[in-house]
């Protein structure tokens, strides 16, 4: 499927989720958390040379971070 109209279509489910009330909203701890680990995952990807991790990788490293920051 083309990129916009993949676009097209989500951008419709979410002004129909927010109209119906059932849209989830952000606040802003869960946003700052977002981007926090946007930023790391994005920042962790430009220090591997050529994609030497996989995705289940990030995926673990990311738990693990997220485990320690809890422990803090």
């Amino acid at each position: 499927m083309e990129r916009n109209k993949q676009r097209e279509i989500a951008s419709k489910g979410g002004k129909a989720a927010h109209q119906k009330g059932t849209a989830h909203e952000w606040t802003s701890e869960e946003a700052r958390e977002a981007g926090r680990k946007g930023g790391m995952a994005s920042h962790r990807r430009k220090q591997e040379p050529d994609g030497a991790a996989s995705d289940d990788d990030s995926a673990q490293q990311d738990d693990q971070m997220l485990g320690d920051e809890e422990m803090r």
